[in-house]
């Protein structure tokens, strides 16, 4: 069987691969996407991503955050309980020399119990479908952003986020329902 193989879109990691192991419920965000969402993000930005603090909450693969640190993002931080897709994850950060980058393994629930008072100028929410991780994170989000923070949501169906959000940018690909939101 052909290993399946992304690759980093963009930036100082442009063109790497990134293995996608398999493992239930993992689906990488597909280049396209995560082009259109490093595109809204630039804007907002421009274009500036070295002092940002960005946190990729159900990281898989790791392609999101690597999208991030790529671009020159100041620290990075991966959450995964997958022990595969953890060891993935470190064997890419370590041939990449990344060293903005920290995997932490756990869920994302346990994960967030420790950040305690870290703030992200980024978090991507990109969770397995069908488990209801929206309904159980919507309140633990907002104190995670800094005043401006961006949120990136990928869903399975349309979602509308809670008052304490604004959608800046939305869009769909295939089956997949992505969003970029402002805490406000």
């Amino acid at each position: 069987m052909k290993k399946h193989i992304i690759r980093i879109v963009g930036g100082d990691y442009r063109r790497t691969p990134i293995p996608v192991i398999e493992a239930e419920g993992l689906r990488p965000t597909p280049d396209r996407v995560r082009e259109t969402l490093y595109n809204w993000v630039h804007h907002f930005w421009g274009g500036d991503f070295s002092d940002k603090r960005v946190l990729d909450l159900f990281a898989g693969t790791g392609a999101l955050g690597f999208e991030a640190a790529s671009r020159g993002a100041a620290h990075v931080q991966m959450v995964e309980s997958n022990p595969a897709a953890l060891a993935a994850l470190r064997a890419l950060r370590n041939k990449l020399g990344a060293l903005q980058v920290r995997v932490h393994a756990g869920d994302a629930t346990m994960v967030l119990e420790r950040l305690e008072d870290a703030r992200f100028d980024l978090v991507l929410v990109d969770p397995p479908f069908g488990k209801d991780w929206l309904n159980v994170l919507w309140n633990r989000l907002p104190p995670l952003l800094t005043d401006d923070g961006l949120l990136y949501i990928e869903s399975e169906s349309p979602i509308e986020p809670p008052e304490t959000f604004k959608v800046l940018r939305s869009s769909k690909a295939g089956h997949v329902h992505f969003q970029l939101l402002q805490k406000i």
